[in-house]
Formats: structure tokens, sequence, C-alpha cells
């Protein structure tokens, strides 16, 4: 089965989301992607093992993963 525009626009947001995270060090508060970031396109990269959620002990960062 072909792609969809809306697969493609959902892949070019989970790459976007992983660019992202790139540059901002490798990683970045989970509660400041809530608004901007659908839960799917997270639960995505997790999934992919693109990216793993660490508890700080005051909240949760999303970062990529170490092995990727």
């Amino acid at each position: 089965m072909p792609k969809t525009i809306d697969d493609n626009s959902f892949e070019r947001r989970a790459n976007h989301l992983l660019r992202s995270i790139r540059l901002c060090g490798g990683c970045i508060p989970l509660h400041s992607l809530q608004c901007q970031v659908s839960n799917s396109v997270i639960q995505t990269l997790l999934d992919k093992e693109l990216v793993q959620v660490q508890n700080t002990g005051h909240g949760f960062l999303l970062e990529v993963a170490e092995d990727f």
C-alpha cells in the first residue's frame, strides 16, 4: 500500500522532532513538547528506539538514544 499524504506529513513531523532534539544538545524537557508535538509522534520515535525518556527526579527528558 503506498504512503498517503498524511503518512508523509507524520514522518516529516517525527524527523523534525528528532532533528530539534539533536540541535538542543540531545535532550529536551518532555513538558516543553506537549503543546507543540502530538503524543503519537513522540510514541513513534520511542517505538523505533530513536529516543528514550529519562526521569531526572525533577521532570522527564526526551533524549536521543545513545546507541543511535
